[in-house]
Protein backbone atom coordinates (compact mmCIF):
# COMPACT_ATOMS: atom_id res chain seq x y z
CA UNK A 1 0.00 0.00 0.00
CA UNK A 2 1.29 3.54 -1.06
CA UNK A 3 -1.16 5.46 1.10
CA UNK A 4 -2.03 2.74 4.22
CA UNK A 5 -4.37 6.11 5.76
CA UNK A 6 -7.40 5.94 3.00
CA UNK A 7 -7.88 2.62 4.44
CA UNK A 8 -11.48 1.51 6.27
CA UNK A 9 -11.40 0.20 9.23
CA UNK A 10 -12.61 -3.07 7.52
CA UNK A 11 -10.62 -2.78 4.86
CA UNK A 12 -7.43 -2.26 7.54
CA UNK A 13 -8.39 -5.02 9.61
CA UNK A 14 -8.02 -7.48 6.81
CA UNK A 15 -4.74 -6.57 6.28
CA UNK A 16 -3.43 -6.91 9.75
CA UNK A 17 -5.60 -10.65 9.65
CA UNK A 18 -3.75 -11.23 6.35
CA UNK A 19 -0.85 -10.01 7.86
CA UNK A 20 -0.11 -7.66 4.79
CA UNK A 21 0.46 -4.75 6.71
CA UNK A 22 1.78 -4.84 10.57
CA UNK A 23 0.17 -2.48 13.07
CA UNK A 24 3.33 -0.53 13.61
CA UNK A 25 3.36 0.30 10.02
CA UNK A 26 -0.42 1.20 10.02
CA UNK A 27 -0.04 3.18 12.96
CA UNK A 28 3.48 5.66 11.89
CA UNK A 29 1.80 6.19 8.55
CA UNK A 30 -1.20 7.99 10.58
CA UNK A 31 1.35 9.82 12.55
CA UNK A 32 3.04 11.01 9.78
CA UNK A 33 0.07 11.91 8.49
CA UNK A 34 -0.81 13.85 11.05
CA UNK A 35 2.46 15.70 11.20
CA UNK A 36 1.31 17.19 7.92
CA UNK A 37 -1.77 18.16 8.09
CA UNK A 38 -2.81 19.36 11.79
CA UNK A 39 -0.74 22.54 11.27
CA UNK A 40 -3.21 23.37 8.61
CA UNK A 41 -6.03 21.15 9.83
CA UNK A 42 -5.71 21.55 14.31
CA UNK A 43 -7.76 18.52 14.77
CA UNK A 44 -5.98 17.21 17.33
CA UNK A 45 -5.34 19.05 20.40
CA UNK A 46 -2.84 16.54 21.76
CA UNK A 47 -1.42 13.46 19.91
CA UNK A 48 0.34 10.22 21.76
CA UNK A 49 2.80 8.50 19.15
CA UNK A 50 4.82 6.76 22.42
CA UNK A 51 1.18 5.46 23.50
CA UNK A 52 0.45 4.59 19.98
CA UNK A 53 3.13 2.38 18.92
CA UNK A 54 2.95 1.13 22.11
CA UNK A 55 -0.06 -0.21 21.73
CA UNK A 56 0.59 -1.03 18.29
CA UNK A 57 3.90 -3.41 19.62
CA UNK A 58 1.36 -5.38 21.66
CA UNK A 59 -1.16 -5.59 18.97
CA UNK A 60 1.40 -6.77 16.34
CA UNK A 61 2.46 -9.46 18.80
CA UNK A 62 -1.63 -10.13 19.47
CA UNK A 63 -1.57 -11.03 15.60
CA UNK A 64 1.45 -13.08 15.35
CA UNK A 65 -0.06 -14.96 18.00
CA UNK A 66 -3.59 -15.46 16.59
CA UNK A 67 -4.85 -13.62 19.59
CA UNK A 68 -6.25 -11.08 18.21
CA UNK A 69 -9.10 -8.94 19.54
CA UNK A 70 -12.09 -6.96 17.46
CA UNK A 71 -10.11 -4.05 16.88
CA UNK A 72 -6.95 -5.33 16.98
CA UNK A 73 -4.20 -2.48 15.83
CA UNK A 74 -6.78 -0.55 14.37
CA UNK A 75 -5.59 3.11 14.71
CA UNK A 76 -8.17 5.77 16.08
CA UNK A 77 -8.21 9.19 17.75
CA UNK A 78 -9.81 10.34 20.83
CA UNK A 79 -12.50 12.98 21.24
CA UNK A 80 -11.14 15.32 24.15
CA UNK A 81 -14.23 15.12 26.61
CA UNK A 82 -13.45 11.09 27.06
CA UNK A 83 -10.91 11.11 30.16
CA UNK A 84 -7.97 9.25 29.41
CA UNK A 85 -5.26 8.15 32.08
CA UNK A 86 -2.51 9.69 31.87
CA UNK A 87 -3.38 12.08 29.15
CA UNK A 88 -4.15 15.66 29.62
CA UNK A 89 -7.72 15.89 28.99
CA UNK A 90 -9.55 19.30 28.88
CA UNK A 91 -12.92 19.40 27.08
CA UNK A 92 -11.14 21.95 25.00
CA UNK A 93 -11.41 24.51 27.98
CA UNK A 94 -8.41 26.87 29.45
CA UNK A 95 -10.44 26.00 32.87
CA UNK A 96 -9.58 22.21 32.73
CA UNK A 97 -6.18 23.19 31.43
CA UNK A 98 -3.84 20.57 33.19
CA UNK A 99 -6.15 18.36 34.10
CA UNK A 100 -4.77 14.78 34.09
CA UNK A 101 -7.18 11.74 34.76
CA UNK A 102 -6.12 8.81 36.78
CA UNK A 103 -8.85 6.97 35.20
CA UNK A 104 -10.21 5.91 31.74
CA UNK A 105 -13.81 6.93 30.42
CA UNK A 106 -15.85 3.42 30.05
CA UNK A 107 -16.17 3.61 26.15
CA UNK A 108 -12.14 4.53 25.97
CA UNK A 109 -11.58 1.65 27.64
CA UNK A 110 -14.08 -0.97 25.75
CA UNK A 111 -12.21 0.50 22.59
CA UNK A 112 -8.52 -0.03 23.90
CA UNK A 113 -9.09 -3.36 25.25
CA UNK A 114 -10.74 -4.30 22.38
CA UNK A 115 -7.40 -3.64 20.75
CA UNK A 116 -7.81 -0.24 19.40
CA UNK A 117 -5.11 2.09 19.05
CA UNK A 118 -4.84 5.68 20.35
CA UNK A 119 -3.38 8.56 17.97
CA UNK A 120 -4.22 11.60 20.35
CA UNK A 121 -7.32 13.96 21.87
CA UNK A 122 -9.21 15.44 18.99
CA UNK A 123 -10.27 19.46 19.13
CA UNK A 124 -13.95 19.82 19.80
CA UNK A 125 -16.17 22.71 20.80
CA UNK A 126 -15.20 23.90 24.76
CA UNK A 127 -17.49 21.35 26.59
CA UNK A 128 -19.10 20.59 23.66
CA UNK A 129 -21.29 23.89 23.28
CA UNK A 130 -21.19 24.83 19.62
CA UNK A 131 -22.09 23.59 16.07
CA UNK A 132 -18.76 24.27 14.22
CA UNK A 133 -15.44 23.78 16.14
CA UNK A 134 -14.69 27.48 16.61
CA UNK A 135 -15.51 27.73 20.63
CA UNK A 136 -12.46 25.49 21.66
CA UNK A 137 -9.53 26.92 23.48
CA UNK A 138 -7.38 25.75 21.15
CA UNK A 139 -8.96 27.89 17.86
CA UNK A 140 -11.14 26.17 15.39
CA UNK A 141 -11.30 23.10 13.30
CA UNK A 142 -10.09 23.45 9.81
CA UNK A 143 -12.17 20.98 7.59
CA UNK A 144 -10.36 19.08 4.96
CA UNK A 145 -13.16 20.48 2.11
CA UNK A 146 -12.91 23.29 0.45
CA UNK A 147 -15.34 24.59 -1.82
CA UNK A 148 -15.31 24.28 -5.97
CA UNK A 149 -15.20 27.32 -7.31
CA UNK A 150 -17.19 28.08 -11.04
CA UNK A 151 -13.63 27.19 -12.88
CA UNK A 152 -13.91 23.88 -10.63
CA UNK A 153 -10.85 24.97 -8.72
CA UNK A 154 -10.68 24.57 -4.88
CA UNK A 155 -11.42 28.10 -2.95
CA UNK A 156 -8.68 29.01 -0.45
CA UNK A 157 -11.38 29.79 2.22
CA UNK A 158 -12.20 27.67 5.20
CA UNK A 159 -14.83 25.80 5.94
CA UNK A 160 -16.04 24.55 9.61
CA UNK A 161 -16.24 20.92 10.17
CA UNK A 162 -19.25 21.12 12.20
CA UNK A 163 -19.35 20.97 15.85
CA UNK A 164 -19.04 19.99 18.38
CA UNK A 165 -17.16 16.57 17.27
CA UNK A 166 -15.49 18.60 14.22
CA UNK A 167 -12.06 17.32 15.38
CA UNK A 168 -13.18 14.10 15.36
CA UNK A 169 -15.46 14.56 11.98
CA UNK A 170 -12.21 16.63 10.01
CA UNK A 171 -9.74 13.87 10.86
CA UNK A 172 -11.66 10.98 9.71
CA UNK A 173 -12.47 13.16 6.33
CA UNK A 174 -8.56 14.18 6.15
CA UNK A 175 -7.47 10.24 7.04
CA UNK A 176 -5.62 11.11 10.01
CA UNK A 177 -7.18 8.43 11.54
CA UNK A 178 -9.09 5.07 10.74
CA UNK A 179 -12.15 6.50 13.12
CA UNK A 180 -13.01 8.80 15.84
CA UNK A 181 -14.87 8.76 18.97
CA UNK A 182 -17.46 11.36 19.35
CA UNK A 183 -20.40 12.97 21.59
CA UNK A 184 -23.72 14.26 20.54
CA UNK A 185 -26.21 16.57 22.82
CA UNK A 186 -27.98 18.06 20.32
CA UNK A 187 -26.51 16.61 16.66
CA UNK A 188 -22.82 17.09 17.61
CA UNK A 189 -22.06 13.94 16.09
CA UNK A 190 -24.20 14.00 12.86
CA UNK A 191 -24.19 17.65 11.64
CA UNK A 192 -20.47 17.16 11.13
CA UNK A 193 -20.81 14.10 9.73
CA UNK A 194 -22.91 15.34 7.15
CA UNK A 195 -20.63 18.57 6.58
CA UNK A 196 -17.50 16.15 6.22
CA UNK A 197 -19.10 13.48 3.80
CA UNK A 198 -18.34 11.20 6.75
CA UNK A 199 -20.69 8.59 8.68
CA UNK A 200 -22.13 9.82 12.01
CA UNK A 201 -24.38 7.59 14.89
CA UNK A 202 -25.49 9.04 17.89
CA UNK A 203 -26.87 6.11 19.81
CA UNK A 204 -29.98 5.36 21.91
CA UNK A 205 -29.56 7.00 25.14
CA UNK A 206 -28.62 4.42 27.46
CA UNK A 207 -26.45 2.38 24.84
CA UNK A 208 -23.24 3.61 25.45
CA UNK A 209 -21.78 4.35 29.00
CA UNK A 210 -21.51 8.25 29.77
CA UNK A 211 -18.93 7.38 32.69
CA UNK A 212 -15.81 9.22 32.13
CA UNK A 213 -16.90 11.83 29.41
CA UNK A 214 -16.83 15.31 30.65
CA UNK A 215 -20.23 16.29 31.11
CA UNK A 216 -22.81 18.98 29.07
CA UNK A 217 -26.44 18.01 29.45
CA UNK A 218 -26.85 14.76 31.12
CA UNK A 219 -30.14 13.58 30.22
CA UNK A 220 -29.30 14.36 26.39
CA UNK A 221 -25.56 13.28 25.93
CA UNK A 222 -24.34 10.33 24.19
CA UNK A 223 -21.28 8.84 22.80
CA UNK A 224 -20.98 7.42 19.37
CA UNK A 225 -18.63 6.95 16.48
CA UNK A 226 -17.72 8.97 13.20
CA UNK A 227 -15.92 6.71 10.69
CA UNK A 228 -15.38 6.86 6.87
CA UNK A 229 -18.59 4.37 6.07
CA UNK A 230 -21.58 2.65 7.49
CA UNK A 231 -20.05 -0.60 8.22
CA UNK A 232 -16.78 0.90 9.69
CA UNK A 233 -19.28 3.08 12.23
CA UNK A 234 -21.18 -0.51 12.78
CA UNK A 235 -17.91 -2.16 13.95
CA UNK A 236 -16.92 0.75 16.56
CA UNK A 237 -20.25 1.11 17.88
CA UNK A 238 -20.21 -2.72 19.01
CA UNK A 239 -17.36 -2.41 20.86
CA UNK A 240 -18.02 1.30 22.02
CA UNK A 241 -21.44 -0.04 23.72
CA UNK A 242 -22.12 -2.23 26.69
CA UNK A 243 -23.78 -1.65 29.97
CA UNK A 244 -21.90 -0.23 32.85
CA UNK A 245 -23.06 -0.07 36.44
CA UNK A 246 -21.15 3.33 37.16
CA UNK A 247 -23.65 5.15 34.78
CA UNK A 248 -27.31 4.79 36.73
CA UNK A 249 -28.70 5.80 32.75
CA UNK A 250 -26.69 2.94 31.27
CA UNK A 251 -29.36 0.35 29.90
CA UNK A 252 -28.54 -3.34 30.55
CA UNK A 253 -29.51 -4.57 27.18
CA UNK A 254 -28.01 -7.19 24.89
CA UNK A 255 -25.34 -5.09 22.10
CA UNK A 256 -25.94 -6.75 18.44
CA UNK A 257 -23.47 -7.55 16.19
CA UNK A 258 -24.71 -4.44 14.12
CA UNK A 259 -22.02 -5.41 10.85
CA UNK A 260 -24.35 -8.47 10.08
CA UNK A 261 -27.12 -6.41 9.94
CA UNK A 262 -25.78 -4.60 6.82
CA UNK A 263 -26.70 -7.40 4.19
CA UNK A 264 -30.19 -7.48 5.28
CA UNK A 265 -31.52 -4.96 2.89
CA UNK A 266 -34.85 -2.66 3.39
CA UNK A 267 -37.79 -4.92 1.88
CA UNK A 268 -40.62 -4.59 3.56
CA UNK A 269 -39.46 -1.72 5.58
CA UNK A 270 -41.53 1.12 6.35
CA UNK A 271 -39.91 4.68 5.70
CA UNK A 272 -41.82 7.49 7.14
CA UNK A 273 -41.20 11.04 6.22
CA UNK A 274 -42.03 13.78 8.21
CA UNK A 275 -43.90 16.55 6.51
CA UNK A 276 -42.83 19.28 9.49
CA UNK A 277 -38.50 18.92 8.59
CA UNK A 278 -39.52 21.14 5.49
CA UNK A 279 -38.32 23.99 6.77
CA UNK A 280 -38.12 27.72 5.19
CA UNK A 281 -34.18 28.29 4.19
CA UNK A 282 -33.41 25.35 3.34
CA UNK A 283 -30.85 24.53 0.79
CA UNK A 284 -32.48 23.35 -2.57
CA UNK A 285 -29.84 20.66 -2.54
CA UNK A 286 -30.75 19.53 0.60
CA UNK A 287 -34.38 19.35 -0.55
CA UNK A 288 -32.97 17.50 -3.99
CA UNK A 289 -31.25 15.18 -2.00
CA UNK A 290 -33.74 14.19 0.58
CA UNK A 291 -36.22 12.91 -2.85
CA UNK A 292 -33.61 10.93 -4.21
CA UNK A 293 -33.07 9.45 -0.58
CA UNK A 294 -36.74 8.74 -0.67
CA UNK A 295 -36.65 6.77 -4.32
CA UNK A 296 -32.95 4.97 -3.25
CA UNK A 297 -35.00 3.37 0.00
CA UNK A 298 -38.26 3.13 -2.14
CA UNK A 299 -36.12 1.17 -5.25
CA UNK A 300 -34.25 -1.00 -2.85
CA UNK A 301 -37.82 -2.68 -1.61
CA UNK A 302 -39.12 -0.22 1.29
CA UNK A 303 -42.45 1.60 1.23
CA UNK A 304 -42.75 5.83 2.13
CA UNK A 305 -45.08 7.15 4.36
CA UNK A 306 -45.91 10.53 5.51
CA UNK A 307 -45.90 11.04 8.90
CA UNK A 308 -46.14 14.26 11.17
CA UNK A 309 -44.49 14.90 14.53
CA UNK A 310 -46.39 18.30 15.09
CA UNK A 311 -44.43 19.20 17.84
CA UNK A 312 -41.38 19.39 16.33
CA UNK A 313 -41.57 23.48 15.50
CA UNK A 314 -40.39 23.51 19.54
CA UNK A 315 -37.84 21.31 19.41
CA UNK A 316 -34.96 24.05 19.24
CA UNK A 317 -36.48 26.26 22.02
CA UNK A 318 -37.35 23.36 24.35
CA UNK A 319 -33.72 22.45 24.02
CA UNK A 320 -32.21 25.35 23.95
CA UNK A 321 -33.80 25.60 27.51
CA UNK A 322 -32.96 21.96 28.97
CA UNK A 323 -29.56 22.04 27.86
CA UNK A 324 -27.95 25.30 29.13
CA UNK A 325 -30.16 24.64 32.42
CA UNK A 326 -28.14 21.20 33.04
CA UNK A 327 -24.94 22.51 31.85
CA UNK A 328 -25.13 25.32 34.49
CA UNK A 329 -25.67 22.35 37.10
CA UNK A 330 -23.04 20.21 35.20
CA UNK A 331 -20.09 23.28 35.07
CA UNK A 332 -20.75 24.46 38.77
CA UNK A 333 -18.05 22.26 39.70
CA UNK A 334 -15.79 24.36 37.96
CA UNK A 335 -14.48 26.88 40.16
CA UNK A 336 -11.28 27.10 40.41
CA UNK A 337 -10.79 25.06 43.97
CA UNK A 338 -10.65 21.34 42.89
CA UNK A 339 -8.47 20.94 39.40
CA UNK A 340 -8.25 23.22 36.56
CA UNK A 341 -7.82 27.01 35.96
CA UNK A 342 -7.40 29.00 39.26
CA UNK A 343 -7.42 32.77 39.67
CA UNK A 344 -6.92 34.37 42.85
CA UNK A 345 -8.73 37.11 44.37
CA UNK A 346 -9.65 38.57 46.95
CA UNK A 347 -12.09 36.36 48.95
CA UNK A 348 -13.42 32.79 48.16
CA UNK A 349 -16.51 34.60 45.65
CA UNK A 350 -13.81 36.80 44.08
CA UNK A 351 -11.61 33.36 43.38
CA UNK A 352 -14.61 32.09 41.61
CA UNK A 353 -15.58 34.81 39.70
CA UNK A 354 -12.14 34.89 38.21
CA UNK A 355 -11.51 31.42 37.29
CA UNK A 356 -14.57 31.05 35.27
CA UNK A 357 -13.97 34.26 33.91
CA UNK A 358 -10.62 33.42 32.79
CA UNK A 359 -11.55 29.86 32.31
CA UNK A 360 -14.86 29.89 30.07
CA UNK A 361 -15.25 31.29 26.29
CA UNK A 362 -18.13 33.54 25.49
CA UNK A 363 -20.22 30.43 24.29
CA UNK A 364 -20.20 28.68 27.76
CA UNK A 365 -20.39 31.97 29.38
CA UNK A 366 -23.77 32.23 27.47
CA UNK A 367 -25.34 28.99 27.92
CA UNK A 368 -24.24 28.53 31.41
CA UNK A 369 -26.26 31.99 32.17
CA UNK A 370 -29.68 31.25 30.37
CA UNK A 371 -29.23 27.67 32.49
CA UNK A 372 -29.01 29.79 35.77
CA UNK A 373 -31.94 31.98 34.39
CA UNK A 374 -34.21 29.39 33.60
CA UNK A 375 -33.62 27.37 37.06
CA UNK A 376 -33.67 30.22 39.07
CA UNK A 377 -36.71 31.33 41.72
CA UNK A 378 -39.47 32.56 39.86
CA UNK A 379 -38.83 31.22 36.06
CA UNK A 380 -38.48 27.47 36.84
CA UNK A 381 -41.74 27.08 35.75
CA UNK A 382 -42.53 29.40 33.21
CA UNK A 383 -39.70 28.39 31.45
CA UNK A 384 -37.58 24.80 32.68
CA UNK A 385 -40.66 23.00 33.70
CA UNK A 386 -42.95 23.91 30.27
CA UNK A 387 -39.51 22.82 28.21
CA UNK A 388 -39.82 19.79 30.08
CA UNK A 389 -43.43 19.30 29.03
CA UNK A 390 -42.86 19.74 25.72
CA UNK A 391 -40.11 17.29 25.54
CA UNK A 392 -42.02 15.05 26.63
CA UNK A 393 -44.79 15.68 24.10
CA UNK A 394 -42.18 15.36 21.17
CA UNK A 395 -41.41 11.80 22.31
CA UNK A 396 -45.00 11.24 21.97
CA UNK A 397 -44.87 12.30 18.33
CA UNK A 398 -42.27 9.24 18.08
CA UNK A 399 -44.05 7.33 19.66
CA UNK A 400 -47.14 7.67 17.66
CA UNK A 401 -45.04 7.41 14.44
CA UNK A 402 -43.46 3.73 15.14
CA UNK A 403 -46.90 2.88 15.17
CA UNK A 404 -47.08 3.15 11.45
CA UNK A 405 -43.01 3.00 10.27
CA UNK A 406 -40.01 1.52 11.09
CA UNK A 407 -37.33 4.34 10.68
CA UNK A 408 -37.42 7.99 9.55
CA UNK A 409 -35.84 9.67 6.44
CA UNK A 410 -35.00 13.67 7.09
CA UNK A 411 -31.65 15.78 6.20
CA UNK A 412 -29.32 15.95 8.64
CA UNK A 413 -28.39 19.94 8.01
CA UNK A 414 -30.68 22.72 6.38
CA UNK A 415 -27.09 24.00 4.45
CA UNK A 416 -23.53 22.59 3.57
CA UNK A 417 -21.19 23.79 5.55
CA UNK A 418 -19.83 27.37 5.88
CA UNK A 419 -17.33 29.98 6.01
CA UNK A 420 -15.13 29.76 9.53
CA UNK A 421 -16.79 32.80 11.80
CA UNK A 422 -19.67 33.25 8.90
CA UNK A 423 -22.11 32.56 12.03
CA UNK A 424 -20.09 32.63 14.78
CA UNK A 425 -21.89 36.65 16.24
CA UNK A 426 -25.12 35.34 15.47
CA UNK A 427 -26.08 32.44 18.28
CA UNK A 428 -29.40 32.12 16.48
CA UNK A 429 -28.01 31.34 13.14
CA UNK A 430 -25.83 28.83 14.55
CA UNK A 431 -28.52 27.13 16.42
CA UNK A 432 -30.62 26.49 13.53
CA UNK A 433 -27.49 24.14 12.37
CA UNK A 434 -29.51 21.72 14.84
CA UNK A 435 -33.11 21.94 13.82
CA UNK A 436 -32.99 18.22 12.42
CA UNK A 437 -30.85 16.84 15.06
CA UNK A 438 -32.59 17.58 18.68
CA UNK A 439 -35.34 16.11 18.56
CA UNK A 440 -33.81 12.56 18.26
CA UNK A 441 -31.72 13.60 21.49
CA UNK A 442 -34.64 15.10 23.47
CA UNK A 443 -36.52 11.43 22.76
CA UNK A 444 -33.84 10.10 23.77
CA UNK A 445 -33.68 7.54 20.16
CA UNK A 446 -30.87 6.65 17.97
CA UNK A 447 -30.18 8.63 14.64
CA UNK A 448 -27.64 8.57 11.44
CA UNK A 449 -25.91 10.79 9.44
CA UNK A 450 -25.07 8.92 5.79
CA UNK A 451 -23.01 10.89 3.06
CA UNK A 452 -25.30 11.32 0.25
CA UNK A 453 -24.66 14.02 -2.10
CA UNK A 454 -22.22 16.80 -3.05
CA UNK A 455 -23.82 20.42 -3.12
CA UNK A 456 -23.65 22.54 -6.60
CA UNK A 457 -20.24 23.98 -4.75
CA UNK A 458 -18.54 21.04 -4.70
CA UNK A 459 -19.33 20.43 -0.73
CA UNK A 460 -20.37 16.74 1.27
CA UNK A 461 -24.27 16.63 2.29
CA UNK A 462 -25.93 14.08 4.63
CA UNK A 463 -29.63 12.20 4.73
CA UNK A 464 -30.18 11.14 8.48
CA UNK A 465 -32.23 8.09 9.56
CA UNK A 466 -33.85 8.03 12.79
CA UNK A 467 -34.82 4.67 14.88
CA UNK A 468 -36.29 3.07 17.70
CA UNK A 469 -35.20 3.09 21.05
CA UNK A 470 -32.27 0.03 20.57
CA UNK A 471 -32.56 -0.38 17.14
CA UNK A 472 -29.17 0.84 15.57
CA UNK A 473 -29.42 -2.62 13.02
CA UNK A 474 -32.36 -1.24 11.62
CA UNK A 475 -30.56 2.03 11.07
CA UNK A 476 -27.45 0.33 9.50
CA UNK A 477 -29.28 -1.58 7.23
CA UNK A 478 -31.47 1.52 5.98
CA UNK A 479 -27.87 3.60 6.09
CA UNK A 480 -26.46 1.21 3.91
CA UNK A 481 -28.51 0.80 0.89
CA UNK A 482 -28.06 5.06 0.91
CA UNK A 483 -24.74 4.76 1.41
CA UNK A 484 -24.70 2.06 -1.40
CA UNK A 485 -26.80 4.30 -3.98
CA UNK A 486 -24.85 7.73 -3.76
CA UNK A 487 -21.56 6.08 -3.30
CA UNK A 488 -18.48 7.26 -1.36
CA UNK A 489 -17.54 10.74 -0.86
CA UNK A 490 -13.69 11.75 -0.37
CA UNK A 491 -12.05 15.18 -0.25
CA UNK A 492 -10.83 15.33 -3.90
CA UNK A 493 -7.74 16.70 -2.66
CA UNK A 494 -5.52 17.36 0.12
CA UNK A 495 -4.29 21.07 -0.04
CA UNK A 496 -3.14 20.92 3.04
CA UNK A 497 0.15 18.65 2.26
CA UNK A 498 1.13 21.84 0.17
CA UNK A 499 0.25 24.49 2.60
CA UNK A 500 2.68 23.91 4.77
Amino acid sequence: MTDLTKLTIAEARDKLRKKEVSATELTQAFIDAIEVANPQLNAYVRTTPELALKQAEESDRRLKSGDARPLEGLPLGNKDLFCTKDVETTACSKILEGFTPTYRSTVGSNLWNAGAVMLGKLNCDEFAMGSSNETSAYGPVVSPWRRAGADGQLTSENLVPGGSSGGSSAAVAADLCLGATATDTGGSIRQPAALTGTVGIKPTYGRCSRWGIVAFASSLDQAGPLAKTVRDAAIMLRSMASHDPKDSTSVETPVPDYELALAQGVKGLRVGVPKEYRVEGMSPDIERLWQEGIEWLKAAGATIHEVSLPHTKFALPTYYVVAPAEASSNLARYDGVRYGLRVEGKDLIDMYENSRAAGFGKEVQRRVLIGTYVLSAGYYDAYYLKAQKVRTLIKRDFDDAWQSVDVLLTPTTPTPAFKIGEKLDDPMAMYAQDIFTVTVNMAGLPGISVPAGISVDGLPLGLQLIGKPFDEATLFRAAQVIEDAAGHFRVPQRWWETAR
